[in-house]
This record gives structure tokens, sequence and C-alpha cells, in this order.
């Protein structure tokens, strides 16, 4: 029995309760953890950036895995703030909830609303050091897990004219799973926060032996450039980023959009610069004022006539690069996780700002008007074919009884969380993986070839396709606007596919497929990739399995290199037979699967990454295998 009374109640003191449950604070104490404390120093100075203080922010990784982030903002205050008894830099790193942010007068606009950045990147740091640039002097603050361990001190001058704050730390191994940074991670969320505060300059360092790199943001047009960057990938179909911006109720909105040839709509919506993945008020406001103002315009024009229906958002929307940004005091975000917008002024300000200027760029640009109502008409009409299409699949589906595909080979539990599915390319490979499967808990769907690239198809194509339409009715979710996650009927989808450069290919059209059209799979963690081995090793009627070369390597040096080693190279799933298929790749105690993960912070990037796979231009396709090539491991030729 375990003692509960007045004194198992516990305190705990200062940033304690931090180190105690570092989740609650910055997500996780994974990779994305960690990544996490620098971007809470960065939007620090970014917020002095937004109150017209900071032109330039440098970000250096140094040799040891330590981050120094320096800013030439005001610098944060070093008097005594009376309130505490000690000086405010004090106060900001090592007290929970304090900061400019609170209505103080500090700043109007901040990305930090709960004032727990620098003090958590403190509490969870071996070490932190704060210099202050300000007044002519150089002051110095250091800290050891939280704890002020060297008192604010003057230590030089500096120029009388010099301001700003320099923060250096490094994360703490007791508390992160692992400590190296990744470049390209803090590459992506730098550059995302350049484009969202117009002309800041910030600079990213490598100091790490070997891998010594530097990467300058800085973009003069702001969101306009965003958007051009994200539409690179594609063909756009005019020629100049649609830009409105204004100030209504005391709410700042810039929003920026052009269209391309693609079927799929890109909007990104940020509060502040922070990225609001669930969209919200403003997200609301932008679509109704969108659709209003084309179907207006389209009136007005006779280019829909009277008997012809109004375009929908959907219609509107196809092909639509938009970045929405609006800057507001006091923002109120539904949930901790400051996802989604819900101040109802600001869905006004984007309404009318957008309303109003839109229609002003559509009339004295008609030649742009007429393109994008054209393909909305043309989207319109797909729509309706589309929906025709599936209206004619639920029909069958209710007079025949007969809702699953006939290749698919159904597990017999009916429980989705004892359930999964492996989808599988070839009758050759669905036949081995049939007689492989556990029959009661494993289900599998075989493909004939490589399924449409839904990167480059309408709606229509996408459920006239029979691949498609098997895997749609094999999951039971419905697609689209239909999508009903409760009714998944699989609570893994395995995507099993050969160890070659088509399997590959395989995978990244079904992975495009799901992105697009059922992202919540992937979001919930429903979706996997298996791994085959790619090497068998047998030696004196032994047998080994190598899903890499680096493991048959190692495999080698304990068995030794001699001439009884037979080592076959799999090129397919079909090469095994099935008692190998399931002790390699099926069997749920001895497999490996890997979990396709979404970081919805990095949305736009994952975007540009299936559009540069999946789309029509080579050349950003060819780039990308360029800079990733070094990457690769195993490569067929």
């Amino acid at each position: 029995m375990q003692e509960y009374g007045a004194d198992q109640i516990q305190i705990l003191e200062g940033l304690e309760a931090v180190r105690k449950r570092p989740g609650m604070y910055i997500g996780s104490t994974s990779e994305r953890g960690l990544h996490h404390l620098v971007y809470e120093i960065v939007d620090n100075a970014v917020d002095e950036a937004l109150a017209g203080f900071c032109k330039n922010i440098d970000v250096s990784i140094h040799q040891d895995n330590s981050i120094t982030v320096v800013d030439d903002g005001r610098g944060i205050p070093v008097g005594i703030n009376h309130k505490a008894g000690i000086p405010a830099v004090e106060v900001v790193f090592t007290i929970l909830h304090a900061g400019g942010k609170f209505g103080g007068g500090g700043y109007k606009v901040s990305g930090g609303l709960h004032g727990v950045g620098a003090s958590v990147v403190n509490a969870l740091s071996e070490w932190l050091e704060v210099l202050i640039y300000i007044d002519g002097k150089i002051h110095r603050q250091r800290y050891e897990r939280g704890q002020v361990v060297e008192k604010l001190k003057v230590i030089g001058e500096c120029e009388p004219d010099r301001t700003g704050t320099t923060v250096s730390f490094l994360p703490d191994k007791q508390v992160f799973e692992v400590t190296e940074y990744d470049f390209d991670t803090l590459k992506v969320r730098l550059r995302e926060m350049a484009f969202l505060t117009k002309g800041l300059n910030i600079t990213l360092h490598d100091e790490r032996e070997g891998i010594e790199q530097t990467k300058n943001f800085c973009y003069a047009g702001g969101i306009k450039e965003f958007v051009t960057y994200l539409n690179r990938s594609k063909t756009e179909l005019y020629e100049h980023v649609i830009y409105c911006e204004g100030f209504y109720n005391n709410v700042f909105v810039e929003v920026s959009m052009q269209h391309n040839d693609s079927y799929t709509e890109n909007i990104y919506s940020f509060v502040n610069n922070i990225n609001t993945p669930e969209g919200g008020t403003h997200l609301a406001g932008f679509k109704n004022a969108l659709t209003k103002t084309f179907n207006d315009y389209a009136r007005k024009n006779k280019l829909l006539k009277d008997n012809e229906q109004n375009l929908s958002g959907e219609d509107i929307r196809e092909g639509l690069t938009a970045i929405i940004s609006v800057k507001l005091e006091e923002p109120q975000f539904e949930g901790q996780t400051k996802q989604k917008l819900g101040n109802s002024e600001a869905r006004g300000a984007v309404d009318n700002i957008l309303s109003e200027q839109l229609m002003i760029f559509l009339e004295q640009n008609p030649a742009v008007a007429k393109i994008i109502l054209e393909k909305s008409i043309l989207a319109q009409r797909a729509r309706d074919a589309a929906r025709k299409a599936r209206d004619l699949t639920r029909r069958k589906t209710a007079l025949d009884g007969m809702a699953l595909p006939g290749k698919l080979a159904d597990c017999s539990d009916k429980n989705p969380e004892n359930c999964e599915i492996y989808i599988v390319e070839g009758d050759s490979a669905g036949g081995s993986a049939k007689k492989a499967r556990s029959r009661s808990t494993q289900a599998i769907l075989p493909l004939r070839g490589k399924i449409l690239n839904v990167e480059k198809a309408r709606l229509d194509r996408i459920y006239g396709n029979a691949e498609i339409k098997a895997m749609i009715t094999a999951f039971g979710t419905g697609i689209h606007e239909d999508f009903d996650i409760s009714k998944l009927r699989y609570h893994k989808i395995i995507i099993m596919t050969d160890a070659d450069v088509d399997g590959a290919h395989i995978s990244t059209l079904l992975l495009t497929f799901l992105y697009r059209f059922m992202p919540d799979l992937i979001k919930e963690g429903y979706v996997y990739l298996a791994q085959p081995p790619l090497f068998k090793l047998e030696k004196n009627k032994k047998v080994w399995y190598a899903y890499s070369a680096e493991e048959l390597n190692d495999i080698l040096l304990e068995v030794g290199r001699d001439q009884n080693n037979k080592i076959q190279r799999y090129k397919g799933l079909g090469e095994m037979d099935a008692d190998q298929l399931w002790e390699t790749t099926m069997d749920p105690e001895k497999r490996i699967l890997k979990r396709v993960i979404m970081n919805e912070e990095n949305s736009a990037e994952i975007d540009l990454t299936f559009t540069t796979l999946m789309g029509d231009k080579v050349e950003p396709r060819k780039e990308f295998i360029e800079q990733n090539a070094k990457h690769v491991k195993n490569l067929d030729i």
C-alpha cells in the first residue's frame, strides 16, 4: 500500500516542473523537441522584428551541438524588476509565464503568447549564457539547468548605438533522446519565418566539421515570394502573384495567392507568424471572400450564364497556392497547440480586405480573371462527373451487397484495432503474401502495376481508376469530403513493395494518394512501410537475413567470409517463398515496420516535396535528386 496524505502533494519550485514534464512545454524530448528549443529563442528575436526593432538574426550550430542566436533588437531589459526584486533578464530566463507579451506595452504583436519560451530553454539546457548589448555596455548572465550560476554583471563596453541579445545554450543530454541538430530541419523553419517577416535577414551557420555550411534568408517581397517558392515545381497559370494587404478592426491582413496547373489546393495560414494547420476564423474569411468575389465577377461579366449554378469554393481553389497571414494583439487559439484561430474579428478583417482588393485586381486584369474562371468551370464539370461516379459506386454497393473488391483477401477478425492490410504490387507478391499471412488479422490487397499518379489527375479520373477504387473500398473511410476515419477497417495500412527503385516509386505513388486524399490516415499514425530484407546469407544450412549492405557486412564479419557463403540479393518479394516472407516481413514478432509520420509544422515543405517528385516539371526534380543523391545507400542499376 502506498501512503497518500497531505505530505504526498508535491510542489515543484521554479523550473522543476519543466524538467519533470518537458513534453508539456516543448511537445517531446525527441528530435522535434530538441529543435523546438531553437525556435523558442528565435521567436523572441522575431517578435523584436515585428515590433520594428530587429533587422538581423544569426543562428549558429557549434561543433558540440550547442546553439547561439544573435539578434540586433533592443536587448532584454537589465534593470531590476521591482515585483520580483531581480534583474528583468533573470525574470525572463527563470520564471515561467514572464515576459513582455501580456499587455504591459512591451509588444503589440507577438508569437510567443505564454511567456514560457526562454525559461523553458534554460530549464532544459546543461548551460545557457545570455549577453545583452545595451547603453554602451555588455551584460552577461550564466545558468546551469535553469539555476543562476553567475549573476548579471557588466563584462565590457560596446559601441553606444549597438543593441541586441545573444543567447547560447547546450541541450541537456539528461533530458533529450538525441542532441544532434539537423541543419535542414532548422533551415525549413527559419526560411518560413523570413518569408513571413518581410525584409528580416536570417542567417543559419553550421560549424560542425565536415558539414560546414551557411544559408541566408531575406525576402523583400515577404509572402509574395513564399507563394513563388511553393509554386516553383508547378506551372503557374498567370505571371504575377495576387497580393492584398491592409488594416481592418485593428487586424493587419496579408494575403498572397497564385493558381497553377495542378488539381490540388495548398493554402497555409499564420497568426503572428505561428502556423495554424487547422485554420480558423482567418481561413474562413479567406474562403468566403474568394468564393463570393469570383462568383460576383463572373455574373457581372457574363462568364457564368443565368441558368448556370454558382462555382463552389473548391472549384475556385483548384490549383491555388495561397498564404494568409494575420497579425493581431490578442489572438485566441482553440486548444493548447495553437493550431486553430478563434478570434471573430480576424474573419471579418480578411473577408473585408480580400473582397475589396481582389475585385479591383480582377477588374484591372480581365485576362487573368478569365484564366482562373475557365479553370474553375472545368473543375466544376470534373467534380460533377466524379460525384456521379461516386454515387454510381454507392448504388452498386447497396444493390449487390458486395462492398469489398474481389481481389482483396480479407481477414476474419472484424475489430479494426487487431486488423492490418498489406498493399502489395503484382499477383506474384500477392500470392506469396496470401499464403504467408495470418488469416485472422492480416488482409492482402494486390494491385496491378503502378497506380495513377494523383498529382496529375482530377477527381473524376481518380474515381475511375480501378486500383484506387479498390483501396478506397477496402479501407472503408471514403475520400475527400466523404472521408470518415471512424469507418476505417484496419488500424495498420502497410505498403509492402519490392526493395528496389520500382518498389520505391510505387510506394511514393501510394503515399501521394494517401497524403492528398486521406491525410488523416497518416496524421493518426495508421500508415506503415514494410521493410523486406535485401539479402539472404546461407552457410552450413544456417540462414541470416540482412536489411542493408551494412547489416550484411556485420553478419559476414561475425560468421566469416569464405566459399561456403551463399548470398542472395532479393530483387522482389516474389523471389521469397511464403515461409521466408512471413519470417522476414510479416511476422509481427520479427518484422520491421516504419511508421509514416507527418509534421504539420512543415506542411508547406511536405507539399513541395510531393509536387517536386510527382509533378510535371523536370528541372526541380533533377535539382532534388542532385541534392539528395548523397543520402542514397542502396540503388539498383
